[in-house]
């Protein structure tokens, strides 16, 4: 993933129901929006049980705001021709925190190898079409440690930057949980940096962060 690029797609809620018809087998097609494999897990099991009857229960994901975890399971059909073209689909749209599943019903006839990567990918295609992928920023969070007196520095920046309080706590000694879009998190982390007893620290940067006098 180019490293300049501070934006993913993703999708909000489930697809629809999609399916696809070709020689008697039914594949019907899901797109959840997941952040663990542990909730993929779930929506599997949900449609082993909602489709007890079917044959094949194949599925791909990816996971990540950079994209850096997939899998793809054929789930006994053979090598590579399900949940491969899924993850195909996947890339295709350039989407990640997302699983599709493809559950296949046979219809009597086999398809080959070629048949099933088609209608695994159409399938998928149909479920993510159906989806409405929206794109969001990936976000730093850093952490302002400060005494009140400072409050109206640290308020100046905050508004002239536009930058988004997540949590904070206003006492003689506050405390802001601040969200920075990737591409802009070093320009304001050193703003910080550079103001007069203000400390920041980064959830990517261990370290304790510094105070300037």
């Amino acid at each position: 993933m180019d490293i300049e690029k501070d934006t993913y797609k993703t999708i909000l809620k489930p697809s629809q129901e999609v399916v696809y018809k070709e020689k008697g087998s039914k594949f019907f097609g899901y797109a959840f929006p997941v952040s663990t494999e542990e909730a993929i897990k779930e929506h599997i099991e949900v449609l082993k049980k909602q489709h007890h009857s079917a044959r094949h229960w194949c599925y791909a994901w990816q996971l990540g705001k950079e994209y850096e975890h997939f899998r793809a399971n054929d789930d006994g059909e053979p090598t590579n021709s399900a949940g491969m073209p899924i993850y195909g689909q996947l890339q295709a749209f350039n989407v990640t925190n997302i699983a599709v599943i493809v559950v296949r019903y046979f219809g009597g006839t086999k398809l080959g190898v070629g048949g099933l990567i088609q209608a695994y990918k159409t399938a998928a295609q149909m479920a993510l079409e159906s989806s409405k992928i929206v794109e969001k920023t990936i976000d730093e969070t850093f952490f302002l440690q400060f005494e009140y007196p400072e409050m109206n520095t640290v308020m100046r920046i905050i508004k002239d930057e536009n930058i988004t309080v997540t949590n904070q706590k206003m006492e003689l000694d506050c405390e802001f949980e601040i969200s920075i879009r990737k591409k802009e998190a070093k320009r304001i982390f050193e703003i910080f940096e550079n103001t007069y007893k203000v400390k920041i620290k980064s959830t990517l940067d261990l370290g304790e962060g510094k105070e300037n006098s």
